[in-house]
C-alpha cells in the first residue's frame, strides 16, 4: 500500500490563508519502499484544500486529508502528471490517511468537478 514517510512540518504565511513547508516530505506510491516517490520539497506553499468558506464546518480546508491535499496541490501546481491522474493520487492518499469514505467521495468529485481551472491555471 502507498504510504507517506516524513511528517508534514508547516508555518502559516503572514496572509493567513497559506502555509509553507518547513520541512520535506515524500508519498510512496505503491509498496513502500516505492520506486514511485513523489518528493514535495521543504519551502513549497500550499493552502491545503480548496473548500469554500461555506463548507469549513463540514470539510475545513486542513484535517485528517492534509497531506494529500499538499501532495494534491503540489502535483497540480507541477503539473506532475494528467490531472486525472492528480486526483486518483489525492483519492488515494487520502484512503492511506484514513479519511472517512464519505468525506474521500466528496472531496475527490469536488475536485473532478472544479479543479479543472486550477489544473489549467498552472499549465
Amino acid at each position: 500500500m502507498s504510504s507517506f514517510t516524513d511528517p508534514l512540518v508547516v508555518t502559516p504565511l503572514p496572509d493567513g490563508r497559506r502555509w509553507k513547508l518547513v520541512e520535506p516530505f515524500r508519498y510512496h506510491v505503491g509498496s513502500y519502499p516505492s520506486d514511485t516517490v513523489l518528493f514535495v520539497p521543504k519551502g513549497f506553499v500550499t493552502d491545503f484544500a480548496s473548500v469554500p468558506r461555506l463548507f469549513w464546518n463540514i470539510l475545513p480546508p486542513w484535517g485528517r486529508y492534509g497531506k494529500a491535499a499538499v501532495l494534491h496541490d503540489f502535483c497540480y501546481r507541477n503539473v506532475i502528471c494528467s490531472r486525472h491522474r492528480c486526483d486518483r493520487l489525492f483519492l488515494e492518499a487520502m484512503k492511506v490517511l484514513k479519511v472517512p469514505f464519505w468525506k474521500r467521495q466528496v472531496m475527490y468529485w469536488a475536485v473532478r468537478c472544479f479543479g479543472f481551472w486550477a489544473y489549467h491555471k498552472e499549465r
